[in-house]
């Protein structure tokens, strides 16, 4: 939302918003001189012509009610994202349960080394894009959400489906819903980008295929590691083609920096130009980004909310940790955690110092049965906290040189993070 905020900005438009409270994303857009309202309230309006909301807002809210009895037209985030789109001459949509922020990114990195230029709508901040980059006509790479099947309003040119875990089932209702929507949205591109490990490849006929198997379009061999980082050899349609380093931590962004990769292949881009962009990108805020020390720890924050983005954290934060793992996770939804309970139960219990911060319910009710307290209740080796004292405190008197704290979740346990690292 702040993204799109900063482009109609960007165009001339007058722009306000709100937000139940100040986040990076709010603060941004005050630095860029866009009004922002805490709290909703129907005079938060003011003399708006046009009313743009985000899927987590509820038809009670007070604003909206406002919006449709003044008779102003009312879009969805998606529904304008997909307008902005039709501005430009070539559209890259990426989506996928895990990794669209960081693939989008890298994507208009490499587009933009490839081209000489990119426009991107970013679902997090970008060390050097920001979530917004206006920058030509040419091309624009923008996340596709699955949430609410927000994505099926987009139509791009080429489609990228990064993979296809089951996640939102509570709009969905079974994992197979999910894929047969995944499965539209590759079709409705003029090209699909897909990974060829995940079973969306079978589903989508003539997509250009990424992974790490052989038999994948774009595909990475000679496989290094060094400090968390990784380098290989860049793979395409058989033939070995350059070499590529990456600046960002953890095995699993070698499948993001193929992804983008082949989006660039598929625009006939030379190689060299695609290793040089995706060494250019240096990561995106709550991405394993470090926030700073207590007694020597250091302290890493990390969007991943989903079983399969713990495990992948895990394995990274595994990889640099020369002492002891200290992991804080909190929930993100009552709903996802009610339906992947076991699956949140599986990847945590092998977690040696585990704790559980209160859930973070975003556009939900309590129910108990998804709570974080529920979940520590299953994980006999975790500690359940409520409050940021309560957590700082812990790790203040349990942390040491050598260890490392790391800090899971998509909620406001990343400020909780800030202002423990800020003392």
């Amino acid at each position: 939302m702040s993204g799109l905020a900063l482009c109609m900005k960007g165009r001339g438009c007058r722009v306000t918003g709100s937000d139940l409270a100040p986040n990076e994303y709010t603060l941004r857009l005050e630095r860029a001189g866009v009004p922002v309202f805490y709290g909703h309230a129907a005079e938060n309006l003011g003399d708006a012509d046009t009313v743009v909301v985000t899927s987590a807002v509820k038809e009670s809210n007070a604003e909206l009610c406002a919006a449709r009895e003044r008779g102003l037209p009312v879009f969805g985030r998606a529904e304008l994202l997909a307008r902005i789109a039709e501005g430009y001459a070539h559209t890259v949509a990426v989506a996928g349960c895990h990794g669209k922020t960081t693939a989008t990114a890298m994507c208009a990195h490499v587009l933009d080394e490839c081209a000489g230029s990119c426009s991107a709508h970013i679902g997090g901040i970008d060390r050097d894009f920001g979530n917004f980059r206006d920058a030509g006509k040419t091309y624009f790479v923008t996340e596709a959400c699955e949430y609410k099947a927000n994505f099926l309003k987009l139509s791009p040119e080429t489609a990228v489906v990064l993979n296809t875990d089951a996640d939102h089932l509570e709009t969905y209702g079974s994992e197979e819903a999910l894929f047969a929507a995944y499965a539209a949205f590759a079709r409705s591109a003029q090209a699909a980008v897909v990974c060829g490990e995940d079973r969306i490849a079978a589903a989508v006929s003539g997509a250009l295929t990424f992974g790490l198997s052989g038999r994948c379009d774009v595909g990475a061999e000679n496989v290094r590691a060094s400090a968390g980082k990784y380098s290989f050899q860049l793979r395409i349609r058989g033939e070995t083609a350059a070499h590529v380093v990456l600046n960002v931590y953890g095995k699993h962004n070698i499948c993001n920096a193929l992804a983008a990769a082949a989006v660039a292949v598929r625009y006939g881009y030379p190689p060299a130009l695609i290793a040089a962009g995706l060494q250019k990108f240096r990561g995106i805020a709550r991405r394993f980004e470090r926030l700073g020390k207590i007694n020597g720890a250091p302290l890493i924050a990390d969007y991943a909310h989903h079983p399969r983005e713990i495990a992948a954290a895990l394995a990274a934060a595994k990889g640099l940790c020369e002492g002891r793992l200290f992991v804080v996770f909190q929930p993100h939804t009552y709903s996802r955690t009610k339906l992947l309970f076991r699956s949140f139960v599986s990847v945590l219990a092998p977690v040696e110092h585990l704790v559980l911060y209160k859930t973070y319910p975003a556009r939900e009710y309590f129910d108990a049965e998804g709570s974080a307290l529920t979940l520590a209740q299953a994980l006999p080796n975790s500690l359940y906290v409520e409050r940021v004292r309560e957590l700082e405190i812990y790790l203040r008197c349990s942390l040491r040189a050598g260890d490392m704290a790391l800090i899971l979740g998509a909620g406001d346990i990343y400020y909780a993070a800030r202002q423990i690292v800020r003392g």
